[in-house]
């Protein structure tokens, strides 16, 4: 019978479980306590999981199958995206805003009273964008900030962790921009995580955990430097 594994944040940063004691119930399940740290985070993202809960939970550790990625080769680009970016005076940033990013991404949407990405979860993420492994891609309309989205970085791997949206298209503005800069420094895969109809619009797919697993090895092992680029705006 498959159970939860219980981390204490003495517990050293790589100790998880195997990806094969997830549940299937919730599915992907994979572990619960420890800490954010940097070296935690790190080491979860090297090896297929990623935390997710909510205010007044532990940290809840995930590792679902399948797993949602979207390779910038496949992204749909579509007549009316374009005409937004050409027409309506989008520009766009990376990590220009970084905490603002987050803080749009954190606010509640639609009937929501709550917010996944907690002020612990904030803070988390913001550390690792000062070690330069956490990076925002930013939507402009002249100097109001109108959408954008963050994720972590290993490797040749953008690991997609969330996107706001305060003007039609603009996430989807920050979305392109991200598959941009991928195309360009070589970067051939972006983790999505969890399959939604919009992804699913926008050219992703799902792959198996042990699948993931492969282009986990393939593209962030040993020794490949960060394919991030230098931040500036266009």
């Amino acid at each position: 019978m498959k159970t939860i594994t219980w981390l204490s944040p003495a517990d050293a940063p790589e100790r998880f479980p195997p990806l094969e004691q997830a549940l299937d119930d919730p599915p992907g399940l994979l572990a619960a306590g420890g800490d954010l740290s940097p070296e935690r985070l790190v080491a979860a993202y090297g090896r297929g999981i990623f935390p997710w809960y909510s205010a007044g939970q532990p940290v809840l550790w995930w590792a679902p199958d399948p797993r949602e990625v979207l390779r910038p080769s496949d992204f749909r680009l579509s007549r009316s995206l374009v005409k937004a970016i050409r027409n309506r005076g989008f520009h766009t940033t990376t990590d220009q805003a970084f905490r603002e990013v987050l803080s749009g991404c954190a606010a509640p949407r639609g009937d929501q009273s709550g917010t996944w990405l907690t002020a612990e979860m904030q803070a988390a993420y913001l550390a690792l964008h000062e070690r330069g492994l956490a990076h925002s891609i930013e939507t402009w309309l002249g100097e109001r900030l109108v959408g954008g989205l963050y994720g972590v970085q290993l490797g040749r791997l953008f690991f997609g962790e969330s996107m706001f949206s305060r003007e039609r298209d603009a996430s989807k503005v920050a979305l392109a921009r991200l598959v941009e800069e991928c195309r360009r420094h070589g970067i051939p895969l972006i983790d999505c995580q969890l399959p939604s109809p919009h992804l699913r619009s926008l050219g992703s797919h799902a792959v198996s955990r042990q699948g993931f697993q492969q282009l986990l090895a393939e593209h962030t092992g040993p020794g490949l430097p960060p394919a991030w680029p230098a931040a500036h705006a266009s």
